[in-house]
């Protein structure tokens, strides 16, 4: 069994968000990065089918050089190799990124035979685009569900399922297939410390993709306004109460 992962190094979600004086991208410098949630589960079920059917996975980023350590990640937690796109930091668009990705794709199956499943996050947890895995199995020709809460092999098949609201949505699709999956398909392990070190040793092959002129023009990035928050006093002991339930019945709480 071959599976590739793509996974994205992302700013760590909770940090002050400041914007370049162009305002067109994010100010990095004091940001740390991580790999994207719904990934990290991609990653965890593409180590968990390796260990029960053998075989060979890959990880592959499109990004700068310090998404080497993301990569070490994923092949600390029992990935492979690696593959890294590298490019100058800048952010690069769904379709350019589904393209830079595809190539690299289709050289390595020209190697080593096509990959039964790749795995991509939903979405990607700062841009939110939902593109890229859709884009790569379309050039691919190969069928793509989304949304993936559950992944089990059957035989040359692979059974997906989606939660939806008043319960799940089933598919059952010939391999090789292209998956995207979302946090919550499993629990990822913690990479241990002979992982971490294994990880150092691991092959990890470097690419410099061309980029592609862009047919989307980001403008302006814009941070959401703080909302205002104020604190006030209801009054002390007994006498506050009626106030206190009066606030509790307009936040509809009794």
């Amino acid at each position: 069994m071959r599976i590739a992962v793509c996974i994205k190094r992302v700013p760590i979600t909770g940090g002050r968000i400041v914007l370049t004086a162009d305002a067109r991208a994010i100010n990095t410098q004091h940001l740390g990065f991580t790999m994207s949630p719904h990934e990290e589960c991609g990653v965890e079920e593409a180590v968990r089918l390796i260990e029960a059917n053998k075989g060979d996975s890959v990880v592959l980023t499109l990004g700068p050089p310090e998404a080497v350590e993301q990569l070490r990640d994923a092949m600390a937690l029992g990935i492979d190799r690696a593959i890294h796109l590298q490019t100058d930091g800048r952010e690069w668009d769904g379709e350019a990124t589904a393209a830079a990705l595809l190539d690299a794709i289709r050289a390595d199956e020209t190697s080593n035979g096509p990959f039964d499943i790749i795995f991509f996050g939903n979405e990607s947890a700062d841009s939110g685009g939902f593109q890229v895995g859709l884009r790569v199995a379309y050039a691919l020709n190969r069928p793509c569900v989304t949304g993936l809460k559950r992944v089990t092999l059957e035989g040359s098949s692979v059974r997906c399922e989606q939660e939806v609201e008043d319960g799940r949505d089933v598919y059952v699709v010939p391999l090789p297939a292209v998956l995207t999956v979302k946090e919550g398909l499993n629990l990822p392990r913690y990479p241990s410390v002979p992982g971490r070190m294994r990880a150092r040793s691991k092959p990890v092959a470097d690419v410099t993709p061309a980029r592609p002129a862009p047919r989307l023009e980001l403008v302006k990035l814009l941070v959401p306004a703080g909302q205002g928050r104020r604190a006030e006093s209801l009054g002390s002991g007994a006498a506050a109460a009626p106030a206190v339930v009066d606030v509790f019945q307009k936040a509809g709480v009794l």
